[in-house]
């Protein structure tokens, strides 16, 4: 007998038929094509691997459903693979039977499906590409095997894993389809998952990469127009340098939320009362919330403590009470509510580790989020806000900060009826501190005025940056500032530059990220064993190599990001000066704003 390729039937390994029609059918016997690899496709397979063996298609010898008595009959029954037989001989090819299996799956009673064609289980989402190539292969009487997505009778969709293949009598006359079926939504939604998580993990390398650039060029950016203020003074020059400096500072707070969904931002955590937290900021939220909208807060009272960044959880609060503002254009009530949160079983679910939590959420009455949307949430620059109205960065940064806290972003919406975002937090073993208080900017700019005052008296700072630009700027603000600068365009030449001058420095201020063998870090390290009471101050744009372990938080070393002012790079210059003749060690810092989700 040939088969479908014009091959002759030969017989595999174990002796059974290969390829052909198995032997039957005079004694009543159901014989079958075996599948071969004429099913190779994608669709979900059972066995764990393309499955050879089954039947394409079959040949009866006794069509009549209505004797059931029969052990086959109880085993389809039995099995929770759901099976299903359509009659083609009958207008519209209905079912005329399906096994309990397919009732439980779809949540149909037996009386609501006998007599209708199967197309009922299709929705809204359905494709219809998936919809033509099952009409085509019924129409051609041959087999097909795929995903599609279904709808049971409540309107729940799910990922319906289908093989399709004709049931013939001995004559060749078709009599049936038969179709068995598999609910592969988890495996579906766990792929796309894997999927949207490699995704935006190449999103956030990416991003974190840009904003180290932009950073560089910022820092030159900014440190010009500072130079230029000092040597200005006619009011129309002046103004017009101060509205490239709010410029430069905006690009630079972009940055910082591009790091922050990047999960790349310097957290300083401490162990705080969620609830009272959330009341430090109270006027804030009130403030942004607008005239139109109503602020409700349902805080719990003695929450354990939660170890967080309060400047960046302020900064998560306002973003996400924002985006419920200008989801209520026409006003409404915001609620703030906390609470306590245990997660044993379902925590793998909620991709964190098993223990206790704490959560702040934000609810509003808008018009809500498709599914759709809520996907979409998190993309950095998505939004369905308009022009200029947002950079599509407000929840990201949250999310970022979040997982980066070992924490999670939830979002719950429903078209019509408002959304609900969550925080959660874990929760620290220990004391929660007094009432946080927001740090009020003329405070920071008190400081900033203070650092400006800070003058050096000639002590040596070794310069280590590989930026041209931004090495001369550092240099240039640094002998204004009082000091005497070596500089070096690497790590290598740094070590040389030490060695010609015999390690007489008195600070080295450094970039973490250079090329050559020898990055900020290993170089921090060299210094320490060649000159150990020399300080040491590091500068980056790009927060990676916090993450590793033993990075700069684990062996006390500072950090300036950039871009930074001349009023930063002062203090801190002043302040590590300061600390090397100290005989207290600095604080070792914790490495959980280093954490990587």
């Amino acid at each position: 007998m040939m088969d479908e390729h014009g091959q002759a039937g030969g017989r595999d390994s174990d002796g059974t038929d290969e390829g052909r029609r198995e032997d039957g059918g005079s004694d009543g016997r159901v014989t079958g094509v075996p599948a071969g690899d004429t099913l190779a496709d994608g669709s979900f397979m059972p066995a764990g691997r393309h499955q050879s063996r089954h039947w394409r298609e079959s040949t009866i010898t006794d069509d009549d459903l209505t004797d059931r008595g029969g052990v086959f009959f109880a085993a389809v029954e039995m099995t929770r693979m759901p099976m299903i037989l359509t009659d083609p001989r009958q207008p519209d090819n209905p079912i005329v039977f399906a096994n309990k299996a397919f009732l439980d799956l779809t949540g149909y009673e037996e009386r609501e499906i006998l007599g209708r064609n199967c197309r009922f289980l299709q929705g809204p989402h359905t494709d219809r590409e998936h919809v033509a190539q099952l009409r085509d292969a019924v129409a051609a009487h041959q087999p097909i095997s795929l995903e599609i997505l279904n709808y049971k009778r409540d309107g729940t969709p799910f990922w319906n894993a289908v093989f399709i293949g004709p049931v013939s009598n001995t004559d060749g006359e078709l009599l049936y389809f038969f179709a068995s079926q598999l609910d592969v939504t988890k495996r579906r939604e766990a792929q796309e998952g894997h999927r949207q998580a490699q995704k935006m993990e190449a999103v956030g390398q990416l991003t974190a990469g840009l904003a180290h650039d932009f950073n560089n060029l910022l820092q030159v950016v900014a440190g010009n127009q500072e130079l230029l203020l000092r040597e200005i003074e006619a009011p129309k020059s002046r103004r017009r340098l101060e509205n490239a400096q709010a410029a430069t500072e905006k690009a630079s707070r972009l940055t910082r939320q591009l790091l922050a969904f990047a999960r790349k931002t310097r957290l300083d955590p401490k162990p705080v009362d969620l609830s009272q937290a959330v009341m430090s900021f109270s006027d804030l939220l009130h403030a942004s919330a607008g005239a139109s909208n109503d602020i409700q807060m349902n805080l719990r009272s003695r929450l354990p403590a939660c170890l967080v960044d309060v400047a960046h959880l302020e900064t998560a609060l306002l973003n996400i009470v924002v985006n419920a503002r200008d989801a209520m254009p026409r006003g409404g009530t915001i609620t703030l509510s906390t609470a306590k949160l245990h997660l044993n079983g379902d925590a793998a679910a909620r991709e964190l580790t098993p223990g206790d939590y704490v959560t702040l959420s934000v609810t509003d009455e808008g018009d809500g989020m498709s599914p759709d949307l809520i996907a979409r949430a998190i993309e950095p620059f998505f939004t369905t806000k308009g022009v200029g109205r947002g950079t599509g960065l407000g929840l990201p940064q949250v999310h970022g900060f979040l997982q980066q806290s070992r924490g999670r972003l939830e979002i719950e919406s429903e078209v019509g009826h408002g959304t609900t975002v969550r925080m959660i937090l874990p929760v620290h073993e220990g004391e929660a501190l007094p009432e946080p208080q927001s740090l009020e900017p003329s405070t920071v700019a008190g400081k900033a005025d203070r650092a400006e005052q800070a003058q050096g008296s000639g002590e040596v700072i070794l310069v280590v940056e590989d930026s041209d630009d931004v090495r001369a700027l550092a240099r240039e603000h640094l002998i204004d500032l009082g000091y005497k600068v070596v500089t070096a365009v690497d790590g290598d030449d740094a070590l040389a530059v030490l060695e010609r001058i015999e390690h007489k420095i008195d600070l080295l201020f450094t970039d973490l990220i250079m090329p050559g063998s020898v990055n900020g870090l290993a170089l921090a390290d060299e210094v320490r064993r060649r000159a150990p009471h020399v300080p040491v101050l590091l500068t980056t744009g790009y927060n990676e190599e916090l993450a590793r372990k033993g990075g700069p938080a684990a062996s006390g070393a500072d950090v300036l990001g950039k871009p930074y002012r001349r009023a930063e790079l002062a203090d801190r210059i002043s302040s590590a000066l300061r600390s090397a003749g100290n005989d207290n060690p600095r604080r070792r810092q914790s490495d959980f704003g280093a954490a990587q989700a």
